[in-house]
């Protein structure tokens, strides 16, 4: 009882640690949800540059995740620990990278590389700030129960962080809407060309000067937002090297202990379930305001909706923190994740309706707060399984969380491009003010059809897992009696 009230974190830390999974969350959501619609309406790139801007990008942001961590496996302790010097030397060049990406270069030649160079840069900034900060939750306290507890404060602030991010990029952006361009299509194919100049003449081109001036303001802020709360990190949460290491600790080298990680079966099941079903939600994230836009009409609302499905979330973190205690995390997985399917046929089914569209999205955003909360708490179950099976390798936090990132951000790149790409083949009209019927399908099946088929394969998958609530208590037991 004295050993577990040492290992006690008090809800300071616990808040100190849980800010600093905020900027991660808020640089995320605001590209996630917005970068597409800005490279296609604002910076007016070609939907296939787009395109390759979007799976580059997120492709090389996988790379760097299990670069990172061999990194970090090979940093020597300092005084102030292994994982926060990375997380504070990477925050002010992360910063100033991510506002470079909102930034529209006045150069005729070169903007997709300006956009392909500054958001790999800022991607590998981020991954230098997020994975450390991961792999610091088996660092914070030996206790099962105190990172778990920790895990929900991280989860319910990071959220919060998704909240933040819509609410700032979507509403300052949303001030000022960029301007359309009807297509020739929809006036008359005889008079197109002299319609599409008079068009081109009359447009209000001060408006889209303030949608890019908006669109550098929302990043400022959130650059702000980014460095202070790495600040309340590196201020509040001391970083215990005993906290990880058993009584039997040796050395591995870094290869041995990704050899040894990759064939721990609960991690790679663990891998296969989310892997779709956090894929799932990220094509929905990618499409999702393109959907409401054009699809569903709601050019001035889709910020609001986006919202919506985020403030949801965040009040049902608690939610799912008591259900996975009560119920198991298993449990929670298949009940917290599966209950977005119905939402997401409806809101693909049903006809263009405002109120119905916020009812589903705050519907949806219980679910979104489930696939947040989930993979990070069951995580760290796998790591002491993987200590128990392993007690003379250790230092291999970081691989664990780098590679589950990895094949997340990977698949995520892949999919975003493609979804990006079949945009253009469906005949995306840039700044258009309607799209063709084309491109609402394909919009329909990039938010409805195919994240429902990839969150049931996902949860199929999910079975294999083989750690339950009764595996958890025995793990928890043996590491007890093993340190």
């Amino acid at each position: 009882r004295l050993q577990e009230g040492r290992e006690r974190l008090s809800v300071c830390s616990k808040l100190c640690y849980a800010v600093g999974g905020a900027p991660y969350q808020i640089t995320g959501c605001a590209l996630g949800f917005f970068l597409q619609i800005y490279l296609l309406d604002v910076a007016q790139l070609d939907p296939f540059y787009a395109s390759i801007i979007l799976f580059v990008g997120r492709a090389w942001d996988a790379i760097t995740d299990p670069m990172v961590g061999f990194f970090i496996s090979k940093t020597p302790w300092t005084r102030f620990g292994r994982l926060m010097p990375w997380i504070i030397f990477s925050t002010p060049f992360a910063v100033i990278s991510y506002f470079l990406i909102w930034f529209v270069p006045d150069i005729s030649r070169g903007q997709v590389m300006w956009y392909l160079v500054f958001y790999c840069i800022f991607q590998t900034l981020v991954t230098c700030f997020h994975v450390p900060y991961s792999a610091l939750t088996m660092f914070i306290s030996r206790e099962q129960s105190e990172r778990d507890s920790a895990t929900a404060y991280r989860m319910t602030v990071e959220v919060l962080g998704t909240v933040l991010g819509t609410a700032i990029q979507g509403q300052i952006v949303g001030q000022a809407a960029a301007p359309c361009i009807e297509s020739p299509v929809f006036i008359g194919k005889t008079n197109s060309s002299v319609a599409m100049e008079e068009l081109n003449m009359t447009c209000d081109t001060g408006s889209l000067t303030d949608t890019r001036n908006a669109y550098m303001i929302a990043a400022g802020v959130i650059g702000g937002l980014y460095i202070l709360c790495a600040v309340i990190l590196w201020a509040g949460v001391r970083e215990k090297r005993e906290s990880s290491e058993l009584q039997s600790d040796e050395p591995v080298s870094f290869l041995q202990g990704l050899k040894l990680v990759m064939n721990h079966s609960p991690y790679i099941k663990l891998i296969a379930g989310f892997l779709f079903t956090s894929l799932a939600f990220m094509l929905l994230e990618g499409n999702f305001a393109l959907f409401c836009t054009y699809t569903l009409g709601f050019r001035n609302e889709f910020q609001n909706i986006l919202l919506a499905i985020m403030l949801s979330a965040t009040l049902t973190i608690p939610l799912w923190q008591w259900f996975l205690t009560r119920f198991g995390k298993k449990t929670a997985v298949y009940v917290g994740i599966s209950s977005a399917i119905p939402f997401l046929i409806m809101v693909a089914v049903l006809d263009s309706n405002l109120i119905v569209t916020y009812i589903v999205a705050v519907a949806a955003g219980i679910s979104v707060a489930a696939a947040f909360l989930l993979p990070w708490s069951m995580l760290p179950d796998v790591i002491d399984d993987f200590k128990l099976q392993h007690p003379d390798s250790h230092g291999h936090e970081a691989i664990f969380f780098s590679f589950y990132v990895f094949f997340t951000k990977f698949t995520s790149g892949v999919s975003l491009g493609i979804s990006t790409l079949s945009l253009d083949f469906a005949g995306y009209q840039t700044r258009g003010c309607s799209q063709p019927s084309e491109v609402n399908f394909t919009l329909k099946m990039l938010v409805s059809a195919a994240p429902v088929g990839l969150i049931l394969l996902g949860l199929l998958l999910f079975k294999l897992y083989p750690i339950d609530e009764e595996k958890r208590r025995k793990n928890k037991k043996a590491l007890q009696d093993l340190r």
